[in-house]
């Protein structure tokens, strides 16, 4: 690579160091988002999304090792926040009977009232995207999700519970299809985060 996507003159030359710089500036908005929520809250962002993650997954994904993997950090950081949500009430643990050093995570009422609320902290990008025509909503999803599969297979980014890298996906000819809904998938119905999702052996 000659230049930096951050060059002015390499973004004027090349759409892909513009996309690069575009997806820096939602980045941004979301950190933006998430802060406010958090201090709200009076939590740090992490924080917060331990309880959204909480909120909207099984209970065997609520696990320390799983949430580092998930937000591809160590399970010291993880864990220093899952004591700061216990200390305050919104988080409760469960130690694994057949293993007392393992414990799954749940929400306490104060910590589901809080995870519910926060879950909607990125409702405000979400509304120009319901301003793009299904077409262009479509091509950003395939494109998000192909950069997301590729950035997972460079070890950039750790788990993925997306059609892209589940067992269940098979794609010929263009035609996506789903083994374990029997059916065919329509380009708008690619998932990024399944709950029935096979990890490819």
């Amino acid at each position: 690579m000659k230049h930096s996507s951050f060059h002015l003159a390499e973004q004027n030359q090349k759409i892909e160091s513009r996309i690069v710089v575009a997806l820096e500036r939602v980045s941004e908005a979301f950190r933006v988002l998430l802060w406010n929520e958090s201090k709200e809250n009076a939590l740090s962002p992490i924080q917060i999304q331990i309880l959204i993650f909480i909120h909207f997954h099984s209970l065997e994904k609520c696990k320390v090792g799983y949430l580092a993997d998930e937000f591809n950090m160590t399970k010291a950081t993880i864990s220093d926040s899952v004591r700061v949500l216990l200390s305050k009430g919104l988080v409760a643990k469960e130690t694994d009977p057949t293993d007392t050093r393992s414990y799954t995570l749940s929400l306490t009422d104060e910590g589901e009232k809080i995870a519910k609320k926060a879950s909607f902290f990125a409702a405000a990008i979400e509304q120009p995207i319901e301003k793009l025509t299904q077409e262009q909503q479509v091509s950003m999803l395939n494109g998000l999700l192909k950069l997301i599969a590729d950035l997972n297979k460079s070890g950039i980014i750790t788990i993925q519970r997306m059609c892209f890298s589940c067992s269940n996906y098979q794609v010929d000819k263009g035609v996506h299809y789903c083994k374990l809904l029997k059916s065919q998938l329509a380009e708008s119905e690619l998932r990024i985060d399944c709950p029935e999702h096979e990890l490819m052996t």
